[in-house]
């Protein structure tokens, strides 16, 4: 979508709290000494100006891969104390940094301690119906690790990605390389729905999938498949959507799951009619090409969604804060200045010799923790600080907004919370020390960054009334009117004021503003966000609750 032109809050008088990862390793994620806006603009040469009244795309969250390999370490190589705490340390929004979003692949990856999927059979046999469908082996390690990390973090949201069908469904009877065979499209979209029923009668509800993990990088080292963009958009209009469809499923489809440098794939998928009315996006990786590519994707497709899937640091690359520059620079600040909802790193934990994983694949990645299996103590990593800065503060459901940023000075992203307070993450990429201005409407503070370091500042706004749509001071029939008759849009048309005060903001006149409405209905003060007891609308605003209570159907007709 493109950018969405709201009323802002000013910012409140209370300070602004400060966070720091410098390169040097001094301070890793350590809180500093508050600052507080101050009336002006400030004196420093370099300002960073934030328009909160310029909205871009809602964000899902931050996170990792808990692959095979990454809960059979946490399960197995950890005493359940230390299991405990490097959980909270990954998934606490209070104690730990807050991961938010867990991307699952579907079966074996190259990290798994062995090739498996959900229907293998000896060879020459098939089961189209999918009779001896299981996940009983995700039971053993993956399903215990998820499900402690949703009790600690339930806003957390999993995506999920195959890296291979079971080899009887594709051309070469192999999980490594080969291609689906067409006439089992049909089944591999069921395998698909059991997979999602199955996690979500675990607990573990799939908020989307990709068709296929790297479809330009089938591989005879380890399960992959090739799946061409006719072979997808096929695979997703004629069989996959439809399933989803079936089966009541509202879990989202994304399109692609490799690297930005073949960005027009996910184009390609989406141009297919019958494909473009299942897709919702695209996912792309950070191996080749670069991370502004995904804005190519939304230029073309401004409605649909934009994640960043996979990238991972190693044993290639050592140096703490040319890392942090890197992963900060591209998967936290690019990815979502580039229209990403969600930026998930690769392993979320690997050993200090980056295993386990199936020969062939990647001897060289390196886990956002590593575990120790001799002791079982976990090293964060510096993709851990990195995405940290990031997760520990802006919260699922947050918007983009807009902010300068200036390439190789100080770059930035900011966000608006749910709850109204706002986020600036700034990155100092050059060796020497920085002094900018942050501004905010008239008010301004001033930091000094050291070279290669990042800093997240969060501070309060003041509370708009939730629901006072026309900006009269009181939640009432006028307001109520507005959200009928803008239903769907980005604005409230002819309104200056749009979508004050909206609650979790999401680009859209929708469920949130109508509750805004009936949750403050009478009000005259600003009630916290969702609101206290107020009085009851009328009888016309009462028969609405209905509305309130109805799931808008997700699937594009």
């Amino acid at each position: 979508m493109a950018a969405v032109v709201v009323a802002g809050s000013p910012v409140s008088a209370t300070n602004v709290d400060v966070w720091l990862t410098r390169g040097d390793g001094l301070s890793l994620l350590e809180q500093r000494t508050s600052l507080t806006f101050q009336p002006g603009n400030g004196t420093h040469a370099t300002k960073v100006s934030l328009d909160p009244t310029t909205t871009y795309q809602t964000i899902d969250g931050f996170g990792a891969a808990v692959t095979e390999s990454s809960a059979w370490l946490i399960q197995n190589e950890m005493s359940s104390a230390q299991r405990d705490a490097l959980m909270n340390d990954l998934f606490s929004r209070d104690t730990g940094i807050g991961l938010s979003y867990v991307r699952v692949p579907m079966a074996a990856s190259d990290f798994a301690l062995s090739p498996y999927t959900y229907n293998d059979l000896p060879a020459g046999q098939t089961d189209p119906t999918l009779s001896q469908f299981s996940i009983d082996r995700d039971r053993v390690d993956v399903i215990p690790t998820l499900q402690q990390a949703r009790s600690i973090n339930p806003e957390l949201q999993l995506m999920a990605s195959p890296w291979s069908p079971p080899a009887w469904m594709k051309t070469n009877g192999s999980l490594n390389g080969g291609s689906l065979k067409p006439e089992f499209y049909g089944a591999y979209a069921d395998y698909f729905v059991k997979f999602v029923e199955a996690y979500g009668a675990e607990g573990l509800p799939i908020a989307a999938v990709t068709p296929q993990n790297e479809p330009l990088n089938p591989t005879p080292n380890y399960p992959s498949m090739s799946m061409q963009t006719f072979e997808q958009s096929d695979f997703i209009g004629d069989h996959l959507g439809p399933a989803f469809d079936a089966a009541n499923l509202d879990t989202k489809i994304l399109a692609f799951d490799h690297n930005w440098a073949d960005w027009s794939y996910p184009i390609v998928v989406n141009n297919d009619p019958e494909a473009a009315l299942y897709v919702d996006g695209a996912a792309f990786h950070g191996y080749d090409g670069t991370v502004d590519q995904q804005s190519n994707y939304h230029d073309f497709f401004p409605d649909q969604e934009v994640h960043y899937t996979e990238i991972t640091g190693g044993s290639f690359a050592t140096d703490f804060a040319s890392n942090l520059v890197y992963s900060v620079r591209n998967s936290v600040i690019g990815a979502t200045r580039n229209w990403a909802r969600s930026s998930i790193y690769w392993n979320i934990a690997l050993d200090p010799n980056g295993d386990p994983h199936l020969p062939g694949g990647c001897d060289v990645c390196r886990g956002m923790v590593t575990i120790d299996p001799q002791t079982g103590e976990p090293t964060p990593e510096v993709e851990f600080y990195a995405y940290g800065q990031a997760s520990k503060f802006v919260d699922p459901g947050a918007v983009r907004i807009a902010s300068d940023t200036f390439d190789n000075v100080i770059e930035t992203v900011a966000f608006r919370n749910p709850d109204g307070s706002e986020v600036l993450i700034a990155l100092n990429p050059g060796a020497a020390s920085r002094w900018f201005n942050v501004l905010r409407d008239d008010k301004s503070f001033a930091y000094r960054l050291t070279g290669r370091s990042v800093a997240t500042f969060v501070w309060d706004t003041v509370a708009a009334l939730v629901g006072d749509y026309n900006g009269n001071g009181q939640v009432e029939q006028g307001d109520l009117d507005l959200v009928l008759q803008n239903w769907g849009t980005g604005t409230f048309a002819g309104d200056e004021t749009a979508l004050v005060g909206g609650g979790p903001f999401d680009g859209a006149v929708d469920q949130n503003e109508l509750d805004g409405v009936l949750q403050n209905w009478g009000a005259s003060s600003a009630p916290s966000w969702p609101s206290a007891a107020v009085p009851e609308p009328a009888a016309g605003a009462t028969a609405l609750l209905a509305i309130s209570c109805h799931r808008r159907v997700h699937r594009r007709r």
